[in-house]
């Protein structure tokens, strides 16, 4: 039983998946709106053509959209390990947060807590491999920085949500910048996006959002790559 209310809120816009899909991606967004209850309204919204499985307000609640048995719209154009159609393989949970537009800030301990459980029961029913926990700015680094820098990655990794990489792995020494994409590549991003690294940044390297491969980031990578044999 959940630890938190969970609120029947359908959205009308899904679509069935593939007859061979397998859902293999879970991708968390924030809603990037001013309030929940605007984000809600357009997850909801008919005419938005926009949705996801479920969204989390900052008191916890959780908000049930979409059947995880269907496919949901919520990752726009993007891709994982060189495959699209990341909505057909995937599970969608918006976090609500004003989002860098509407005053970007840290995310409440009660709903990472609510994020966590949700999380939990997700990966477990579909099986879906730690790295595969993803946020939209990986999948589409082009277009989206969420859930963002300030959001706890590693809280939800010590849970079993998602990897992190140790301090402990260390590294190989210095890499050329041209040798950066093929690292991406081999992680899962689409080595062809110019802001991958920097999305991989607001991942796993926070304190850096550079874009540029300085050693931290590049230890982060390269422990990330050892964890998931890639």
């Amino acid at each position: 039983m959940s630890s938190f209310r969970r609120i029947d809120r359908p959205s009308p816009n899904h679509g069935p998946r593939a007859a061979d899909a397998r859902v293999e991606l879970l991708i968390l967004h924030y809603t990037g709106m001013p309030t929940a209850a605007h984000a809600l309204d357009r997850l909801c919204d008919p005419a938005s053509q926009v949705s996801a499985h479920y969204t989390v307000d900052e008191d916890g609640t959780v908000y049930a959209h979409v059947p995880e048995d269907r496919r949901a719209w919520h990752a726009g154009r993007s891709s994982w390990r060189g495959a699209g159609d990341v909505n057909g393989r995937s599970i969608g949970v918006e976090i609500v947060n004003p989002g860098h537009e509407f005053g970007y800030r840290p995310f409440p301990p009660v709903q990472m807590a609510a994020v966590a459980e949700l999380c939990r029961g997700i990966v477990a029913r579909h099986a879906i491999a730690p790295a595969d926990v993803l946020g939209h700015s990986d999948v589409a680094p082009d277009r989206k920085e969420d859930p963002g820098e300030l959001f706890d990655w590693p809280g939800l990794a010590a849970q079993g949500i998602g990897i992190w990489p140790t301090p402990f792995q260390a590294d190989d020494g210095p890499v050329a910048d041209a040798e950066i994409p093929a690292l991406l590549g081999r992680y899962g991003y689409d080595p062809a996006e110019p802001r991958a690294l920097l999305a991989f940044q607001r991942h796993f390297h926070p304190g850096r959002l550079t874009g540029a491969a300085d050693a931290g980031t590049l230890r982060s990578l390269r422990a990330l790559l050892r964890l998931t044999g890639r």
